[in-house]
């Protein structure tokens, strides 16, 4: 359930799966932008870079936890041969590790890439790309809190960062505009965070990011635009745990309505009737090694290193 490494990126590449990254300026370790000729069954049969088993509700396929929107694909990092993807939950998105362990509080479904060496992606300097956007016919329920974009550690004990929405799980603070924003916490090891930045959720519009990880430092960086934007620095780099390594997770993980205390992951409140899905597109992760980050197709930026 790993990022591919540099060694990885090879075979994909002998196989013929996707990895054109002619128009982005810094070297790319993974490529998860999909494929036009992709569908559902690619998912399914493994035949993309990312993980057809994790995570998904039991006895769900890809083929059913997926859309393709018609809709403009991500203008920044999207390319002539790739097209956005929606991630979809509904009321079976209930993902079960083990019999065991049902996580009836969650609805989920995240894209993970296939099991690889996770060093090429967990060190040095990283920069995750993703672009996201909502979607009027399965929209959000804001007054959950939901995780779009996150690392979680090795020991799934935590996650090292994570770009969420809606309202924070027991939270009575969080106010009606807060709860439409898109914003990044960091390192939850120690009990839920405040929010280090946040920007709101506009309806309709891609919402791009590149999330720039110093794991030598353990620190963090947020860049921004919105539509066709280039990139632009939006905090510094922000001291945060990124140690124990981890996987990266691009899908939607809506938790529960509640009291404290319970254990989310099998407690809590999910009303029933749920169409729900979030856009991605421009998905890949670069190295930014002396700083390098693509900012646009083809133009590369620095980041504050």
């Amino acid at each position: 359930m790993y990022w591919l490494a540099l060694a990885s990126i090879a075979s994909v590449v002998a196989a013929g799966r996707h990895n054109d990254t002619k128009d982005i300026s810094c070297p790319v370790l993974f490529d998860g932008r999909v494929p036009s000729a992709a569908d559902g069954r690619s998912f399914v049969n493994g035949s993309l870079p990312y993980n057809k088993d994790y995570v998904i509700g039991a006895n769900l396929t890809w083929a059913e936890a997926l859309a393709f929107p018609s809709s403009p694909k991500s203008a920044l990092f999207d390319n002539s041969t790739s097209k956005p993807v929606e991630v979809l939950i509904d009321d079976r998105s209930i993902f079960t590790p083990s019999p065991t362990n049902r996580q009836t509080g969650f609805r989920r479904a995240e894209l993970q890439p296939q099991p690889a060496n996770v060093n090429g992606s967990v060190t040095g300097i990283k920069t995750l790309h993703f672009s996201i956007k909502t979607d009027d016919s399965r929209p959000l329920n804001y007054t959950h809190e939901y995780s779009l974009v996150w690392l979680e550690n090795a020991e799934y004990s935590a996650n090292q960062f994570t770009i969420g929405t809606g309202k924070f799980f027991d939270s009575n603070s969080t106010s009606a505009e807060d709860a439409h924003s898109l914003y990044l916490v960091g390192n939850n090891g120690a009990g839920p965070q405040p929010a280090l930045w946040k920007t709101k959720f506009t309806p309709g519009i891609w919402h791009n990011f590149g999330i720039v990880l110093d794991f030598a430092s353990n620190q963090i960086e947020v860049l921004y635009s919105k539509g066709d934007k280039q990139l632009k620095r939006k905090t510094g780099f922000i001291a945060n745990d990124l140690t124990k390594l981890g996987q990266y997770h691009v899908g939607v993980l809506k938790k529960p309505t509640g009291p404290g205390g319970i254990d989310v992951t099998k407690q809590g409140y999910q009303s029933p009737g749920i169409h729900e899905g979030v856009v991605y597109g421009g998905v890949f992760l670069e190295d930014s090694a002396n700083g390098c980050v693509s900012v646009q197709k083809g133009v590369k930026g620095r980041t504050t290193r």
